[in-house]
């Protein structure tokens, strides 16, 4: 039978790290050659990791790439390569390089550059023109990258068409919650579509805000899955593709054969032969995988974890500190921690005032000690009378408000701050994405911080991630206590979060809409929300900006987070 086995590495990346980088991507052709690949791939700019941004306006690093390149090309010997570097020839492109024991054969050049969302590509890269088909071990091979498979009839089609039976992408597709089975139904798609296997090979791993999933998956012509990779995990996949398979396939679908008129007279197609000779020698057996796909919350909790473990981790810090309150969002942000990083690794703060009720104390205390971490206690009632002493002259006659609700926020960020100084531990802030969209946040308080696990979190998930992290754990690892508490700052005597805000479940709704889906306020009151509650939560999203542009990054997990996917000037007078 005439098959190609081929290996998908799912490698977790540093930007930069060039000898990291090049390390494992040379770790993975050792692997899959031992295993006898005829194919290794890896993930989009593999080399270089992604996104590199400006560091790409920066010759050296262009250079330091192309020298990691030359490194991987040594290492080729008796297997194909294919892996992802950015291409200096005349310009700079996003590029897969195609290695044959140890000779360059072939450049890619990514044809479609996503300007979009999270993307800025045609800042960088110079889009290619050429479609090529590799002959690879008797098979033709298409590459391309990432964008260039969500065309329907963009380069993939263009390199089936003009006889590639296997076409194998190179992505670094970030995550956000729903895109995996989006992504299935796509590449399946694209498979009957073409009637050729789908190799998509995607990167794994944190940068900044955000986080890949990895979730390579390996479908046959008939838009059948055959293989899975992990998801949020390094991975090796590998299978045997039958090429007989395709080729039958072909030759009984009548429409397939008859090529469409697409615009490929744009692109220059071409053929470039590799190896012609099938290989029928015998190989290794391959161990069976079991790779299923998870629930909402698994695979959103599973990406605040990775997001937040290689944020510190790639940064240079191992230890974390938090702020703890009682409450549910700094509770779930203290477990992401501790699973991210180890229970040794985390320092929870409890900073009760004179507004912080008993439970507050107790259930910080009983989650510090469920999850094994370090629980520093310290007390703010003295630091807050020194400020009220020293503010009272000029402050008399005049009502205590927000002022001094906030006073005790900048407080416990100040002592956290102080503890990162003193120790080298980065504080992760608590905040949710209801509060940053809200404003319900004080500047340099609670906002106070080098990273935001949950900023892009609504609160109504906070609460299904922390039952789902309970039912992991087989028991109440976030006291049920915390979960069932109405939610309050503790600010003033009987505050809670409903005072200031609509109920959760209404907000989140009400900001899904406005944020994510760009509605307007009569299309979202025409869905049945109150006028008045939805006309307040667009002025206090509107009127907060400036905050959120003040905001510790975070990682993203909603389709639309605010940063690198919502950017709104702050200087604005136009209202929805």
């Amino acid at each position: 039978m005439h098959r190609l086995r081929i290996a998908m590495a799912q490698i977790n990346t540093v930007v930069g790290d060039f000898s990291g980088n090049t390390e494992k991507i040379i770790s993975a052709i050792e692997q899959a050659r031992s295993s006898g690949v005829d194919l290794v791939t890896t993930p989009e700019l593999a080399i270089t990791g992604y996104p590199p941004e400006d560091l790409l306006l920066k010759p050296q690093f262009i250079d330091a790439n192309l020298q990691a390149l030359e490194k991987v090309i040594a290492y080729s010997s008796d297997i194909n390569v294919v892996v992802g570097f950015v291409d200096a020839r005349d310009d700079i492109y996003n590029a897969a390089a195609i290695i044959s024991n140890r000779e360059l054969k072939g450049v890619y050049r990514k044809i479609y550059l996503p300007n979009y969302g999270v993307f800025d590509e045609k800042r960088y890269f110079k889009a290619g023109k050429i479609c090529p088909v590799y002959i690879i071990a008797g098979v033709g091979v298409g590459i391309n990258i990432c964008e260039d498979i969500w065309y329907e009839s963009g380069p993939v089609s263009a390199q089936a068409y003009a006889g590639a039976e296997v076409l194998v992408n190179i992505s670094a597709s970030p995550y956000h919650a729903g895109k995996g089975d989006f992504r299935r139904r796509l590449l399946a798609s694209r498979a009957t579509d073409n009637v050729a296997i789908i190799a998509f090979n995607n990167l794994v791993g944190g940068q900044d805000e955000l986080v890949f999933d990895g979730n390579s998956m390996l479908f046959n012509e008939k838009g059948q899955m055959l293989a899975r990779g992990k998801q949020f995990k390094e991975d090796m996949i590998i299978a045997d593709l039958d090429i007989e398979a395709v080729l039958k396939t072909r030759f009984h679908n009548a429409k397939w054969r008859k090529q469409p008129q697409r615009e490929w007279s744009l692109w220059e197609m071409s053929k470039v032969v590799i190896s012609e000779e099938t290989i029928t020698a015998e190989k290794p057996k391959l161990p069976d995988r079991q790779d299923k796909a998870s629930s909402l919350e698994s695979e959103v909790y599973d990406a605040l974890v990775l997001g937040t473990h290689d944020y510190i981790t790639k940064n240079g810090f191992k230890k974390v500190v938090i702020g703890l309150s009682g409450g549910i969002d700094s509770s779930l942000v203290a477990t992401i921690a501790a699973d991210a990083l180890g229970p040794d690794n985390v320092i929870v703060v409890t900073m009760p005032s004179k507004y912080s009720s008993s439970d507050s104390v107790t259930d910080s205390e009983l989650l510090a000690n469920n999850l094994g971490v370090k629980l520093l206690n310290i007390p703010i009632e003295k630091l807050f009378q020194s400020y009220l002493d020293s503010l009272a002259e000029v402050f008399e006659g005049i009502q205590p408000d927000a002022t001094e609700e906030n006073i005790q926020a900048r407080i416990r960020g100040n002592l956290l701050m102080a503890l990162s100084n003193k120790f080298g531990w980065i504080v992760l802030t608590t905040g949710n994405k209801s509060e940053t969209a809200t404003g319900y946040t004080t500047l340099y308080g609670d906002m106070a911080g080098g990273f935001a696990v949950i900023k892009d979190v609504p609160k109504t998930l906070v609460y299904a991630l922390s039952l789902y992290r309970n039912n992991r754990a087989g028991g109440a690892l976030i006291p049920e206590s915390v979960i069932n508490k109405p939610p309050s700052a503790e600010l003033h005597i009987g505050q809670l979060d409903i005072d200031s805000l609509p109920p959760y479940d209404k907000l989140d709704a009400m900001l899904t809409a406005y944020v994510e889906e760009d509605k307007s306020i009569e299309q979202i009151v025409a869905t049945g929300a109150e006028e008045e509650m939805v006309k307040r939560m667009a002025q206090l999203v509107d009127r907060s900006e400036y905050k959120r542009r003040q905001a510790a990054p975070g990682v993203k997990i909603t389709p639309r987070a605010f940063g690198r996917d919502r950017r709104f000037p702050i200087t604005n007078r136009f209202r929805m």
